[in-house]
């Protein structure tokens, strides 16, 4: 017999079916007992007449489970417009419980503020047993997908790269090294080096979706040190705002999917409408971004080179206001906030960009130097050796299209799209400075 889960119940009307689900509630009146029973796509109540002669065994059987104990059920699913949990039922012939719950959980799984978040982090394999985090990780699953569907249709070829490297492909003070049978190597920070890889070696157009890491001690809400990213490069553009197109449309058709598969059920869950995407992305630069803080929002931040948190969320807010738009790219940054691999324009800023999303960067791109005469005066001037590039310098000696390309944090962005408050919230196991568990 095929699995049938409860979502799919409503096709067996009138049948007995075999069904494996979650003990979630339990109703032990003086004549019947009614049993909510979960698996991942939904619920369903089981009812079980304490007057019939053959339910003794089952009756007995239920008083005494605990809940969040598993079940095996064998019964006759009924049409029962009067029950208000799906208007139906599962009348049981067989009960089998496959798993045991202890009586007392560690944290409530039904009230999610009821514990500290640490303690449900500690407990996470039971935290997402809520319906909310069901929902967040199918959301993510579909939007994911979605992305893959654009890729394809576009002609993208996806990449796996290298998770350990004998180089960083930035910052080398905030990567985790490690022993490789006697050589330093570290994890990867970002496949950036291979997709560059990729695009001198003819590909074109590729993406990946991976996990990267980040050795930054850092506890904010929005950082992780090992996070998933969905990395974008495109060969033969001219400017930034190629790559921008490429990212606009992606993210317009991924929030197009997810909206209309899981809209609804998002809405009535988070509480949260999906993001206009009819509306085109704004666009500023980087120093027209400042003069709209100082001037129209009365800000101004310590950095002159880069920008503040609050400054993100006054430029979301600026972008929300005028142009009704979630989103707003700001472009030109200068060199200094730079890696060494954007390349500048005639005026010396960087052909790269940032994208703003309700208030937090989830994207970096640019388009990257692949001369490699400038690219070697560019490590040089980050005062970095660039004979510790030298492997990466090859690949732009034999030949390499003009290409760019972005990253965009699938945690982060899930975050902001369900406007929760936490990036741990958002990753189904979070790491972090002072989390290693589960």
């Amino acid at each position: 017999m095929a699995k049938i889960f409860i979502k799919d119940l409503k096709e067996y009307f009138g049948k007995e079916i075999e069904l494996q689900a979650f003990v979630d509630n339990i109703r032990d009146l003086q004549w019947v007992q009614f049993v909510i029973l979960r698996d991942g796509t939904g619920k369903v109540q089981m009812t079980i007449e304490k007057s019939e002669e053959k339910n003794k065994n089952l009756v007995e059987l239920i008083s005494k489970l605990p809940l969040e104990s598993t079940v095996l059920i064998k019964g006759i699913v009924m049409d029962s417009p009067k029950v208000k949990l799906n208007g139906m039922e599962i009348i049981p012939t067989h009960i089998e419980v496959t798993s045991t719950s202890m009586q007392e959980l560690p944290i409530n799984i039904k009230k999610k503020d009821n514990a500290l978040r640490e303690t449900r982090l500690d407990y996470r394999f039971l935290d997402l047993r809520r319906e909310d985090n069901h929902l967040l990780f199918q959301a993510q699953t579909i939007f994911e997908h979605a992305a893959r569907e654009f890729f394809i249709n576009h002609n993208f070829m996806e990449i796996h790269s290298p998770k350990i490297s004998a180089k960083a492909a930035e910052s080398g003070a905030e990567v985790f090294k490690l022993d490789y049978f006697g050589q330093e190597a570290c994890l990867s920070q970002s496949p950036q080096f291979y997709k560059q890889m990729a695009m001198a070696s003819g590909f074109d157009q590729v993406f990946e979706i991976g996990p990267a890491f980040r050795a930054e001690n850092s506890h904010t809400s929005y950082h992780a040190t090992e996070i998933n990213m969905l990395d974008v490069e495109v060969s033969w553009v001219k400017d930034e705002n190629e790559v921008m197109d490429v990212e606009e449309n992606l993210l317009k058709y991924m929030f197009k999917r997810l909206k209309e598969t899981y809209g609804k059920e998002i809405e009535e869950t988070f509480h949260v409408t999906l993001s206009n995407i009819d509306v085109k992305f704004p666009r500023i630069t980087f120093q027209e971004a400042k003069r709209i803080l100082k001037e129209e929002m009365n800000f101004v931040g310590e950095r002159t080179d880069d920008f503040e948190r609050h400054e993100e969320e006054l430029l979301c807010k600026y972008a929300k206001e005028k142009y009704n738009s979630d989103f707003i790219f700001v472009t030109k940054f200068p060199f200094e906030a730079r890696p060494f691999y954007h390349m500048l324009d005639e005026n010396g800023l960087t052909k790269s960009y940032d994208l703003l999303f309700k208030g937090v960067e989830i994207t970096t791109g640019a388009i990257r130097e692949h001369r490699v005469d400038i690219l070697t005066k560019q490590i040089i001037e980050k005062e970095i050796d660039p004979k510790s590039l030298q492997f990466y310098l090859e690949f732009f000696k034999y030949g390499c299209p003009p290409h760019g390309g972005f990253a965009i944090g699938i945690a982060r962005m899930m975050m902001e799209i369900f406007e929760i408050d936490n990036i741990r919230e958002a990753t189904f196991i979070y790491r972090g400075p002072t989390r290693l568990n589960p």
